[in-house]
Order: structure tokens, then C-alpha cells, then sequence
């Protein structure tokens, strides 16, 4: 496996639905053309072992996948690992309240609805990485 090298700014996706994950890609592809890493999961367990492998910058993270939830792993890096520079948007079809709430007890920085808006991701990446596009 690639060491993690801390000058790489680093994006992960962690969805299980493919359409999401490459429309994702897409939308962050001129990061990825500006020198950004750009990582992808399709389940809750492998988003979880890439983030604890590459300490990403961002975790764009769905909440409703197989093997582990979103907001399981979103625990496991804000709460147990303690990653303080790693900015977690939940993005996901449950928009309720409650929700949101439990995204933010766990951790989430960010719970973003889909359908979701391409270039509001685009500006979250920007601001978060500090990479004006």
C-alpha cells in the first residue's frame, strides 16, 4: 500500500452506489488534475480502512452502505482516532432532522442531502483543501 505522504491533499468517497461514486469523481476531477489524490470506496469497511491509511482531507461519506454505516465510520475516525484535520460531510438521501442530528453526535462536520449540488461540492473541497479552481 502507498504511504501516506502529508503534503498530498487527499479526497476520499466512501458511497456504494456507482453512479454516485463517478459522479463524484467527475465533479472533483479538476482537483485531481491539480496534484489532489483522490480515493474511493463502495462500502463503509473499506472507506474506514482508506481513511485510516491516507488521513484524507475531506470524507465525502454516504450513510446508508453495506458492511458498516456512515455514521459508524465517521465515529471511528472522529471519536477513536481523532482526526482533528479531517473535515467528514455526510451526504446522503436521509435529510430528516433527526438525521442530521446523529451525524453531528458522531462527528460530521457537514450533512449534505442528494440530490446533491455539484459545484456546492466543488466550493466545500475548495474552501476545505484551501484550492482556488
Amino acid at each position: 500500500m502507498e504511504e501516506n505522504n502529508s503534503a498530498v491533499k487527499t479526497i476520499l468517497i466512501v458511497d456504494d452506489e456507482p453512479h454516485i461514486r463517478a459522479l463524484l469523481e467527475e465533479t472533483l476531477e479538476e482537483f485531481a488534475d491539480n496534484g489532489v489524490r483522490i480515493l474511493v470506496a463502495s462500502d463503509g469497511a473499506e472507506g474506514l480502512e482508506l481513511a485510516l491509511a491516507y488521513k484524507p482531507d475531506l470524507i465525502l461519506l454516504d450513510v446508508m452502505m453495506p458492511k458498516m454505516n456512515g455514521y459508524d465510520v465517521c465515529r471511528i475516525i472522529k471519536e477513536e482516532n481523532n482526526f482533528p484535520h479531517t473535515y467528514v460531510a455526510m451526504l446522503t438521501a436521509k435529510g430528516q432532522e433527526v438525521d442530521k442530528e446523529k451525524g453531528r453526535d458522531v462527528g460530521a462536520d457537514e450533512y449534505l442531502t442528494k440530490p446533491f449540488d455539484p459545484d456546492e461540492i466543488v466550493r466545500k473541497a475548495s474552501e476545505i483543501l484551501g484550492i482556488e479552481l
